[in-house]
């Protein structure tokens, strides 16, 4: 009804308009309106007020704040924005305001949803300060088309027909493209005002500004000159827009014009000849689509596709027969065979194939009945063959057996004497001697019981003879029987596994280079084999193309080969950014390198924009959470961050690295061709010396990954705290035993190591204690300086020297078992023969 009102209303002043004077009736020359060929024109329009009250508008005002703009112009351009302020109606209900001002970056002072009244965006507007940087007003107004007129920065929606408007303000040539872009903004129903001041290209306004162009793009000598294009604004501005009053009957987009309106469509349509409706983009009707079988229209481009029994070559042109077998998916066990439009499974000889007609089982003659085999039936190939079991031998005829006597065959090997058994036969030695662990050779028993070996701490049997050893932490000195003290990390069993370095009455264990300090404080690990969270963030831009993203995809595969990728260890993620962000996995999805490295393979080619700062803010907010995989920043895990890209950013980056590196995230930046060095610089760590890399070209991508590798395994080793701690402390001590003084040891030390009294208890039974143990361990005092009677440590030194001693008397007494085993089993033999 308030449409209809308003056609009347126009209708009327029209009538009233023909009663007029002529010149009255004619419009003044700034007010002329250039009409598009299709454009649906309405003459009353010109009659209306140029009104901004209850206009309902979005207006992004673009400002060119490069280094070429001094101060006195930068503030001729705010005094211009506040002028235009002056005669609009600011609220969230009717004209909503926002800014951006650009240089080499683009800095968004204010969005859309910021401010309702006027006298707010006037402060923000007084309070810019100048950038003084590059002219990049093609990313300005790609920043303005993706960001400042999303939903979500405060532009209403496209269904509610509110003008969208751009008013953008330069003075020199751009250092990037605005045509593409600029068009972009225009199809989707941005009115774009162009405003060049001084030495600019006229040509380079037309191609920003919306057409007609005599009614969009402004050209002034100088900055102080702009003050008179105000009431041309307050008339372009605030002159009714068709679009919002009238039944325009557009299918997808429509344009506002000077006095009228044009019907646009989306991308991948074109308009039908009603210049309303739209239709798809028929674009399998041309002749050069190259498909060989099958061209299928999509919006805005098309798809080739293959006949059954074909499948698209990887020019996405020609089709070839489907090899069935060459998949990983045939299921067949043995080989697989392509037959007409499938394929079948078939198995080797000597197999069956089984109902699932995938799977083979190998046929078993033997269970069949008719074998003939006494004994035993055994499978081989094709065939079978007979076996006879242990004591028996096979007779000519290949089926029957006859039982043999194992020694007399003479190939028993038995040292001493050989004694058959039922199907078998030992062998056993003669007196004075006991069967060695071989079963088949002796040697003669404990030599150390039978004779007076003098050893000092311990006798050790060898063969016929003997020989002495010392205690852990002493070493035998050159008569053979007596032992001295060595250094710490030589006079006790360390257990470094590279290298032990001697520290007061201690030792610490270290790694040679490359390495790292397990948590055992004794094992070296590969420092890449160390916990670390991992995320690469890779630019998927457009300026990369296809043939290098598979670059860099084999360059993140090296990293992650150098990685133990575990949960314990390395988690590993990965995103990737062009205009919008992808996580193409998180630090949980995968716990093996084998499974990551097939998402980095399968990984597509995002090929559009480049916005860096975007994925740094997702990289921050989310890749490093708990959520998604990240372990705790109490466990001291260190977090590692690897952001490849090849171009300038389209946004800032600055911000999000730094709270990045502030949270303790290392960054490496890895830049290729045209990367900015000063946006690497903002992103990599400190030093940049060791956290930035370059290349001019993708040729030197191997020496930037082992570059890479060599500074991860530096972060890890920066990060353990533990890698010098010491590996075992030996207890202080008092007077120390020489060569000629007994050990003595204290029983009560003994049993305050609760842990080895247990394990132990036998050692104290009396009848158990060796001689040579009851020389060296006694509960009296001994002559030197006595032992402290401590409850609440075990005396260390003295304790490995009485397990060692206990060890042995183990081993004896279980010796002396198998002797006697033995001869019980050879009389028992003797009396079963007899």
């Amino acid at each position: 009804m308030e449409k209809m009102l308003v056609g009347c209303f126009l209708l009327v002043l029209g009538q009233i308009l023909l009663l007029l004077p002529t010149e009255a009736r004619e419009r003044p020359p700034w007010r002329s309106i250039s009409r598009g060929r299709h454009a649906r024109t309405h003459p009353q329009m010109a009659l209306l007020e140029s009104s901004c009250e209850n206009k309902r508008a979005d207006l992004v005002f673009i400002i060119d704040s490069s280094r070429s703009v001094n101060t006195h112009d930068y503030a001729k351009v705010k005094e211009f924005i506040v002028d235009i302020l002056q005669f609009l109606d600011i609220g969230p209900d009717v004209t909503r305001v926002g800014l951006l001002q650009y240089g080499s970056t683009v800095k968004n002072e204010f969005s859309l949803k910021t401010f309702k009244r006027r006298s707010e965006v006037e402060r923000a507007v007084k309070r810019m300060r100048h950038l003084s940087t590059g002219t990049m007003t093609g990313l300005a107004i790609q920043y303005a088309l993706n960001i400042a007129f999303s939903e979500a920065e405060g532009a209403r929606p496209l269904r509610e027909n509110v003008l969208r408007v751009i008013m953008i303000v330069t003075d020199g040539r751009p250092q990037d493209s605005v045509a593409e872009v600029a068009a972009k903004a225009r199809d989707t129903g941005i009115l774009i005002f162009a405003i060049g001041v001084g030495q600019v290209d006229l040509n380079t306004l037309k191609a920003i500004g919306s057409e007609p162009h005599e009614d969009h793009v402004f050209l002034v000598a100088n900055f102080s000159q702009m003050e008179s294009l105000t009431s041309v604004f307050q008339n372009k501005l605030c002159t009714v827009h068709m679009c919002s009053i009238l039944e325009h009957h557009c299918a997808h987009f429509c344009i506002n014009t000077p006095g009228s309106y044009v019907c646009r469509c989306k991308q991948g349509y074109i308009l039908n000849s009603d210049q309303m409706t739209c239709r798809i983009q028929d674009l399998c009707a041309a002749e050069d689509h190259g498909c060989e079988q099958l061209c299928v229209n999509v919006l805005g481009s098309f798809v080739c596709q293959c006949y059954s029994g074909f499948t698209l070559a990887e020019d996405g042109k020609r089709c070839v027969a489907v090899d069935y077998c060459a998949s990983e998916n045939h299921g067949c066990e043995h080989e697989c065979v392509n037959a007409d439009g499938s394929y079948f499974c078939r198995c080797p000889k000597g197999f069956a194939l089984n109902p699932d007609k995938k799977t083979c089982t190998k046929i078993d003659f033997c269970a069949s009945s008719h074998h003939g085999c006494q004994h035993e039936c055994v499978n081989i190939g094709d065939s079978y063959s007979c076996r006879c079991l242990k004591g028996f031998t096979l007779n000519p005829d290949k089926k029957t057996c006859r039982k043999l006597d194992s020694c007399a065959l003479g190939d028993h090997g038995c040292e001493h004497s050989c004694v058959s058994s039922e199907d078998s036969f030992v062998c056993q030695c003669f007196e004075g001697y006991i069967l060695r662990e071989d079963g088949k050779t002796c040697r003669r028993k404990d030599v150390c019981q039978t004779v007076n070996h003098g050893c000092e701490h311990i006798c050790v049997n060898s063969d016929e003879s003997y020989i002495c050893k010392c205690l852990e932490g002493f070493q035998l000195a050159e008569d053979g029987k007596h032992c001295r003290r060595k250094d710490v990390c030589k006079s006790t069993y360390h257990g470094c596994e590279h290298i032990c370095v001697n520290r007061g009455n201690s030792y610490i264990c270290k790694c040679s280079e490359g390495f790292v300090l397990a948590e055992d404080g004794r094992r070296c690990k590969r420092c890449t084999e160390g916990p670390i969270d991992l995320v690469f963030v890779i630019d998927g831009s457009k300026s990369l193309g296809e043939e290098n993203f598979e670059i860099v995809k084999q360059f993140v595969a090296g990293i992650i080969d150098s990685l133990a990728v575990s949960p314990k260890a390395a988690r590993v993620g990965l995103l990737q950014y062009s205009t919008q962000v992808r996580t193409e996995f998180t630090l949980r999805n995968f716990n093996s390198a084998k499974d990551m490295k097939k998402a980095v393979a399968h990984m597509k080619y995002m090929g559009k924009g480049s916005m860096t700062g975007l994925a740094l803010k997702h990289m921050f907010e989310r890749s490093f959470t708990q959520v998604e995989g990240a372990r705790p920043l109490s466990t001291r895990v260190p977090r590692v961050a690897i952001v490849f890209t090849d171009g300038r950013a389209q946004d800032d980056v600055s911000e999000w690295a730094s709270k990045a590196q502030a949270n303790g995230i290392t960054m490496y930046a890895v830049g290729v061709g045209k990367a900015i060095e000063e946006e690497l610089q903002e992103i990599a760590s400190e030093p940049t010396d060791k956290h930035l890399f370059y290349a001019e070209d993708f040729s030197t991508m191997g020496e930037i990954s082992e570059k890479l590798k060599k500074g991860i395994c530096e972060a890890l080793e920066d990060s353990d705290g533990s890698q010098d701690s010491p590996a075992g402390e030996l207890p202080k001590k008092g007077h120390q035993p020489t060569e000629s003084e007994p050990v003595t040891i204290n029983i009560r030390d003994l049993l305050s190591c609760s842990n080895f009294a247990v394990q132990h208890r036998y050692l104290f039974e009396e009848d158990n204690v060796s001689q040579s143990t009851q020389k060296l361990f006694h509960s009296t005092k001994s002559s030197g300086s006595p032992l402290e009677e401590k409850h609440d440590q075990c005396k260390c030194e003295n304790l490995i020297m009485f397990q060692n001693l206990a060890n042995e008397e183990v081993r004896k007494l279980t010796q002396r078992l198998e002797e006697m085993t033995q001869r019980m089993e050879a009389l028992e033999n003797r009396l079963r023969y007899r």
